[in-house]
């Protein structure tokens, strides 16, 4: 095996965080900074991990997990991925942090953590950025270089059981030995939860709750949560806590045992009893928020409650509600009813309530006061104190728009005290600035003092509405409550109204102190809002809730402005969870704080809640901030089947059968120790990447605050939404008596009966009693945690009328579990009917039943002292056997519904899928490398990609791309083209996807894929083996795999076979590409895609237009990507070979003048960069045509006969130019090209000797790359060129200079056989060095084709000035044809050209000047606009079958008039790579230039990566709109990208 690579991650520096230091309380209403602010805890996932990190690696010791979670370039997380939820660290792991090379957030970037590992980001640009944290236990992190974080579940240790079902499948009873309590002690994964909720007011004292004890573990829970156990207020609710720190007394047999500590100590021995005798967790109730308005310690911490105080907009919400008191006590003075009967009474009161309030004139505390402002100005002006404004021009304005301008100026800042409610007439503007104002407005000549007022009245309008409005929703929200209260039938009918029982509840406790100090003695109660924003504190401005009377008020609890920590520290200790009682509500930083406190004390605390946020986006905020490890949902609220199959299948299915992440995601390699130390052996690790999370679930059945099953339902469904629950993998939950089949909600405020404890009730279900489902709830709790300790990850729900069926299955074993449930919705209720279900066939799998029952109920009696379920039967069904069958898909079974199976009744079957191997997955997976490891880059791109029309080349028509119903045609007959669907197949499990669905129909694709590489062998034996490895792993599984796993399989073969085709392709490149980033290396797979064998192994210009015949290579496009898709991947004979055979094309055609230019760039080019490059000038090449120009068809004698040296053909190139080239191209006419106007044909290029440059070309011919000919005889445009170019195009002049430079230098030092070339110069035939020539150039370059910005440097410059339209670039040509001198002026993207092959012509400051306008005005998305967007030429938008009479765009002869290429992009970055890092910001710290360069690969990154076609398109419309005419891949626009990535490189 090849030596692994290990990236060792940098040592980090301790990080310095700000924690607050707080004792006792947490504030909630404290700010947060912009970085996360997190308590320090004595341990975290590094301390513990650093040991087992830096041991050695133990004997049988499981590779390291490493889940790694890619940041997007700005740092942060992708949307997908902003929750991450990793396993518990039962052994340690690592969370590995990856940021893609050159991405923004790795310049100067710091990756913080609250683990003590922050520090700086590697900055090398070419490398991507690994950081690995060691994880060993449970948490909430958070990282930022922009914000995410990261959930570490708790590892729960309870004792084993054994389990449920005997070796015949028979339930087992405790006495019988199933899940009886073991001493071992096992990990409890969260899905694995079965919570029992309780009400300990109904349990009586502790001595009794061991029973209670006894009969939730034999009901199969393993876990009690508790609403809250403390001391209970006046109102006696459990959430209305007097003492957090003290445990209610009435729990404790003798509460005067308990007073010195509060029933700690106690309560901690019981609770440990529960754990330890029974397997019992607890999770209890946190009220963070809200306290009982009697408790205590507010009278001591007065400052603890939302008072008019310390929260002044508070105050006249109290007047108000003051009023609202006093008038209740007065009604019967005002002739008003107490009693309410009518609609008709509720309107008289409000009305007359409304009369009531005029005298408290509310209105005062928002307006301004006219008096007192307009005596501010008087006495400003008198002073002469005033302040100029500094605002907008408001001379001439109305009293209205100046009004109007104040109120906007700074944000309103000016009117101090604004919306802030604190006093009356609180509202105030600085007479100063005031008089300023006036001043400015009106001038002196008018009184001013009026004036202002006339501005306050202005002012005041709006606020006076404001107040009107806000009291207006007042008396409709108190209008609504009194209906509520007194008048409905389903309010509590409240009575007599009182001072004591006002027509609406009191918003404020007057707790001891109110009547002396009711400012700071009177606190806000808390409650809910109507769809409120639940990160919105509304206690606080700019909320007026209590103002506007929209709280739904509970009386008893005061809401708190900060938090008591000791109380979570407390239960930390004895509890194994919270839940986060009102988790909404709870001001987040709050907490977060407390939570991080409650864990220094217990790190593996499991954290619920139930959120009523109603977005899943907000819910995940909630979740990842606080640390949730589960949200509780509720399988009752579903309203019909549907909806209820919605709810499991969204958090219990697990993943569906046949799951391809798993098994196609991970991936093995080596880690070394994540420590700060660096010490500790490498270590063999199974990488998984992360995508993000949804927030785990805890799935009731029925909570305890919500209405029973028999009344939102029926007394039926209990048995079967029991079982769907337990079936879902997740948390399960339940509340105490639904089992028991409680007939509707208990009231926690008002019922005083005690549980009725029933144990397992009938266990053998022939009377009727109060056990309800109990004996069914055993079997489901212990099935469900047996299944998740089991793996039973994968599932699949159907939902058929009124029935769900659920399948569970281990993908390893494949053995399941199958539920039939028949729901009992109100419809059915009290129905016996069996509905209607197909047989439910199970493929390839045997099926043995294991139980069955359904439930009926008679009527019962209330028990006055005890809380009672319904009297019931659960009857046993008897055993349903399968059926066995076979058809066209193969064997199966079938589960047929027995005729009596009435709503509510459950069916539970094993299942076991048969003749499966289970080594089958790592067989498929196996050996790939080894079967593809003859294969060349060529014959790699035969099993990689090939296009359509390149199969259809090679086959003779035999085999085209795979065409998947539903789909589509795959864009690649090679295993690119599946993987470009199965990548999104694999991540996201979409089983649903038109190729699972094909692969489930049959098994065509699996024989196309082994058969078209058969095909490959038979004249390219090396594919005879990599075909071999296909059909063995495909025979395989169309033997044994039943259909609905096929697609896992197949993705299994596919996906590990593209893998290791790519890294045998990848082990074949240049060190720039096996070494490099992810980027670099899907660019060096489109050399592949590109160079592929048609007939012989040829380059192709793009895919799909360029596939195969006579467009496939073009001698321009070949030679612009030899550099990046050859010569930087290291490819050197691919590219010699292709250098050495363009020249022998059978049918040439010689209208190109850059071609030329291109072929010696890329000699120079392979010169440089290939072992011996030299050498290749000493190659011989075969002439397609005589010396002499004689034409000859390609199999004349002739043709080909004679040779010449690299060498000597680069020396007859410049010759032939510096003689002059003036010919008529053979066969000119429409059979030779129908679109070309007859001019067209000639051509003409000449060297200009008084400045060294080559002019060329006429209006009728494009001869460089920009060679899009007029084809609309509509438009009148056939034969006219969109862009004639003629004269010198400047990359044409760059690239003559560049070669001429290359030859001095050989030329010099004996490498070349020339000198230079023989030239009319002056009427003298005379020889001309290459120094000579080279110095010409160099000389008139700038002055010819420089546009300066100042025009009084035009005279040194040749300008036509009334031309020169755009400053400060560079001309596109020099010497346009008469007519089209302006064409001259254009800017367009083709100077980055000659920078960067010749970058010794340009003045630097004005290379960088001209630089930084192209990347402002020329540069998109994905490359550069051909024409500068204020041309009036610019047409951005390409469309060759445009069939106008539009002359610009018809038959798309705006080709290159602004549409926006890929390949020019690359040398515009080459050029400012070179000019920026040596002139400009880049030249005293090199990472600018890098950096920006990266950030404008960003979207080619992307781009290709997404993409169908895997490579970057040949063009784009504007702004990187999709240009349908355009290659969907082409070669130069990969090609120009590696360049530049090349360069970087060889930079680092």
């Amino acid at each position: 095996m090849a030596a692994a690579k290990i990236k060792v991650p940098s040592t980090f520096s301790h990080p310095t965080l700000n924690i607050p230091t707080i004792n006792k309380f947490i504030s909630p209403t404290s700010s947060a900074g912009s970085s996360p602010t997190i308590a320090k805890t004595p341990k975290t996932p590094a301390d513990e991990g650093i040991d087992y990190f830096e041991s050695a690696i133990r004997h049988g010791e499981e590779p390291i997990r490493v889940y790694e979670l890619p940041l997007e370039p700005d740092g942060g997380p992708s949307k997908s991925r902003q929750y991450i939820r990793l396993p518990p660290a039962d052994t340690p792991y690592i969370l590995r942090v990856s940021l893609e090379a050159g991405t923004p957030a790795s310049r100067n970037g710091v990756f913080k953590t609250n683990f003590p590992l922050d520090g700086g980001l590697p900055t090398n640009v070419s490398k991507p950025i690994q950081i690995d944290l060691p994880i060993s236990h449970a948490g909430a992190f958070a990282y930022w270089v922009e914000q995410g974080y990261i959930n570490i579940d708790p590892l729960l240790q309870i004792k084993a059981r054994t389990p449920i079902l005997g070796s015949d499948l028979k339930p087992l009873l405790p006495a019988e030995g199933g899940a009886v309590i073991k001493d071992e002690t096992i990990n409890l994964p969260l899905s694995a939860v079965s919570l029992l909720s309780t009400v300990s007011k109904w349990m009586g004292p502790v001595s009794k709750w061991p029973k209670f004890f006894a009969e939730a573990s034999d009901r199969g829970y393993n876990m009690l949560h508790w609403t809250p156990l403390q001391e209970r207020g006046e109102s006696n609710s459990p959430y209305s806590i007097k003492d957090q720190l003290r445990y209610d007394p009435s729990m404790f047999d003798d509460p005067k045992s308990v007073e010195q500590d509060g029933g700690i100590a106690k309560m901690e021995q019981v609770l440990a009893m529960a754990r330890d005798q029974y397997g019992l967790l607890h999770l209890t109730d946190v009220v963070l928020n809200h306290t009982a308005s009697n408790s205590r310690w507010l009278e001591e911490h007065p400052e603890s409650g939302y008072s008019p105080l310390n929260y002044p907009h508070l105050v006249p919400a109290l007047e108000l509600d003051n009023a609202i008191i006093e008038f209740s006590a007065s009604l019967k003075d005002y002739g008003l009813p107490t009693e309410v009967k009518s609609m008709d009474d509720i309107e008289l009161i409000v009305d007359a309530f409304h009369d009531y309030l005029q005298r408290f004139n509310f209105w005062q505390y928002y307006v301004l006061d006219v008096k007192t402002e307009k005596e501010l100005v008087r006495k400003a002006l008198s002073s002469r104190k005033i302040k100029d404004w500094d605002g907008p021009d408001v001379k001439g304005k109305s009293t209205p728009e100046l009004a109007t301008i104040i109120r906007a100026h700074r944000d309103g800042e000016l009117l101090q005290g604004l919306s802030k409610f604190a006093k009356r007439f609180g509202v105030t503007v600085d007479g100063a600035v005031a008089a300023g104002f006036i001043l400015a407005a009106r001038g002196s000549d008018v009184d001013l003092v009026s004036a202002w007022g006339d501005v306050v009245d202005a002012l005041n309008m709006p606020l006076y509405r404001e107040c009107e409005e806000d009291t207006n929703t007042a008396l409709e929200n108190i209008k609504n409550r009194l209906k509520y209260g007194r008048l409905d039938d389903h309010g509590p009918r409240l009575g007599k109204i009182t001072r004591k029982s006002p027509i609406m509840e009191s918003y404020f406790v007057r707790i001891p102190g109110a009547e002396k100090e009711p400012l700071k003695y009177s606190l806000a109660v808390n409650g809910w809002l109507w769809d409120a924003d639940p990160l919105a504190n509304f206690a606080l401005l700019p909320s007026k809730a209590y103002l506007k009377r929209t709280v739904i008020a509970w009386g008893d609890c005061v809401k708190l402005n900060y938090a008591y920590d000791k109380y979570v520290t407390t239960l930390a200790r004895a509890f194994s969870g919270f839940r986060l009682d009102n988790c909404h509500s709870t001001p987040l930083h709050v907490g977060t704080t407390l939570l991080d406190r409650a864990r220094t004390v217990n790190p593996n605390l499991y954290v619920v809640a139930e959120l009523f946020t109603g977005s899943e986006d907000m819910d995940t905020i909630f979740v990842s901030r606080l640390g949730i490890n589960s949200l509780i949902r509720e399988a009752g609220n579903a309203w019909e089947p549907k909806e209820l199959s919605r709810i499991t299948w969204r958090y219990g299915l697990g993943k569906p059968f046949g799951s391809t992440d798993s098994a196609c995601l991970t991936s093995s390699s080596y880690v070394a120790s994540p420590t700060a130390s660096g010490r500790g052996p490498i270590r063999p690790c199974v990488i998984s990447p992360i995508f993000g999370s949804l927030p785990h679930a805890l799935l009731y059945d029925q909570t305890h605050d919500n209405e029973s099953t028999v009344d939102k339902r029926s007394a039926e469904d209990t048995l079967s939404t029991a079982a769907i629950v337990a079936f879902s993998w997740c948390a399960t939950g339940s509340v105490k008596g639904f089992d028991d089949v409680y007939p509707r909600l208990l009231q926690l405020v008002t019922e005083n009966r005690s549980y009725e404890l029933v144990g397992l009730g009938d266990v053998e279900g022939k009377k009727f009693g109060r056990g309800g489902i109990a004996i069914a709830k055993r079997l489901l709790n212990s099935l469900h945690r047996e299944m998740v300790l089991g793996g039973f990850e994968e599932g699949h729900i159907h939902q058929e009328n009124d029935y769900l069926a659920m399948h569970r299955v281990q993908p390893s074993t494949q053995k399941g579990y199958l539920l039939v449930a028949h729901t009992a919705y109100p419809p059915s209720r009290g129905s016996k009917h069996r509905g209607s279900i197909e047989p439910i066939r199970l493929r390839g799998s045997s099926a043995k039943f294991i139980f069955g029952a359904s439930i009926e109920f008679t009527e019962g009696v209330s028990d006055p002292d005890m809380i009672t379920g319904i009297p019931s039967k659960l009857v046993r069904l008897q055993p349903v056997f399968p059926s066995w069958g076979v058809d066209g898909q193969g064997p199966y079974s079938d589960i047929i519904v027995p005729d009596y199976f009435p709503p509510g009744s459950i069916m539970i079957f094993e299942t076991q899928l048969e003749g499966l191997d289970p080594g089958l997955d790592k067989f498929c997976a196996s050996g790939a490398e080894e079967a593809f490891q003859d294969l060349d880059l060529v014959d790699l791109s035969i099993l990689l990609f090939r296009a359509e029309g390149e199969e259809m080349d090679a086959t003779d028509g035999e085999i085209g791309a795979y065409d998947i119903p539903g789909f589509g045609k795959v864009k690649y007959c090679g295993l690119e083209g599946w993987m470009q669907p199965l990548k999104h197949i694999i991540q996201h499990n979409d089983l649903g996807h038109p190729v699972c669905s094909h692969l489930r129909e049959g098994s065509w694709a699996l024989d196309y894929v082994s058969r078209r590489l058969f095909k490959q062998a038979t004249t390219l034996p090396q594919f005879q083996k990599p075909a071999q490895w296909f059909k063995e792993r495909f025979d395989c599984v169309k033997a044994t795999v039943p259909p609905y796993l096929r697609p896992k399989f197949f993705a299994i073969v596919i996906s590990e076979a593209y893998k290791a085709a790519r890294h045998v392709a990848i082990e074949q490149c240049s060190d720039f590409v096996a070494s490099g980033h992810s980027f670099t290396q899907d660019l060096a797979m489109v050399s592949l895609q590109m160079h592929g064998r048609v007939n012989v192994p040829s380059l192709a210009a793009g895919l799909p237009h360029f596939a195969a015949g006579w467009a496939r290579c073009w001698g321009r496009d070949v030679f612009i990507s030899l550099r990046g898709l050859f010569l930087a991947t290291g490819n050197f004979e691919s590219a010699k070979r292709h250098i050495l055979h363009l020249h022998s094309v059978r049918n040439p055609r010689y209208n190109s003048r850059d071609s030329p230019w291109w072929m010696l760039q890329n000699i120079q080019d392979y010169v440089n960069k290939a072992p011996d490059g030299l050498a290749i000038l000493e190659e011989p090449v075969k002439r397609r045509f005589p010396k002499d120009d004689t034409w000859v068809h390609w199999d004349d004698p002739r043709a080909y006969a004679e040779t010449s040296s690299v060498a000597e053909i680069i020396q007859e190139v410049l010759q032939r130019h510096a003689d002059g080239i003036s010919f008529r191209e053979h066969n000119a006419g429409p059979n030779l090209d129908m679109q070309m106007s007859d001019e067209g044909f000639n051509i003409d290029i000449h060297v200009d000797w008084t400045t060294g440059l080559i002019l060329g070309g006429n209006a009728w011919n494009c001869g460089t790359w920009m060679d899009k000919m007029g084809e609309s005889e509509k438009a009148g445009t056939k034969g006219i060129p969109g862009t004639p170019r003629d004269g010198a195009p400047i990359e044409i002049t760059g690239l003559l200079k560049s070669t001429l430079r290359w030859l001095v230098g050989l030329s010099r030092n004996g490498r070349f056989p020339f000198k230079g070339v023989e030239a009319k110069v002056n009427g003298k035939r005379r020889l001309v060095t290459y120094r000579e020539w080279n110095d010409l150039i160099q000389e008139s370059f700038e002055r010819l084709y420089y546009v300066p910005l100042d025009p009084s440097e035009d005279k040194e410059y040749t300008i036509n000035r009334p031309l020169a339209n755009r400053r400060g670039i560079y001309k596109d040509v020099f010497g346009s044809g008469v007519g089209r001198e302006w064409s001259d002026y254009q800017f367009r993207p083709n100077f980055p050209i000659a920078m960067t092959v010749a970058p010794e012509l340009f003045d630097p400051e004005h290379a960088l000047g001209a630089l930084k306008l192209a990347d402002e005005v020329l540069r998109g998305p994905l490359g550069m606009r051909t024409l500068d967007p204020t041309d009036l030429q610019y047409h951005p938008d390409y469309n060759n079958s445009d069939d106008s009479n539009d002359p610009a765009v018809a038959k798309g002869r705006n080709y290159h008039q602004g549409p926006e290429w890929g390949w020019p992009l690359g040398y515009f970055l080459r050029a400012y790579l070179h000019f920026d890092s040596r002139y400009g910001a880049g030249q005293e710290d090199l990472s600018i230039t890098l950096h920006h360069i990266y950030g404008i690969l960003r979207a080619p990154r992307a781009y290709i990566r997404n993409d169908p076609w895997a490579g970057l398109p040949e063009l784009t419309n504007k702004d990187g709109a999709v240009c349908h005419d355009s290659c969907a891949t082409q070669a130069w626009s990969a090609s120009t990208i590696l360049d530049i990535l090349e360069e970087i490189h060889d930079l680092s």
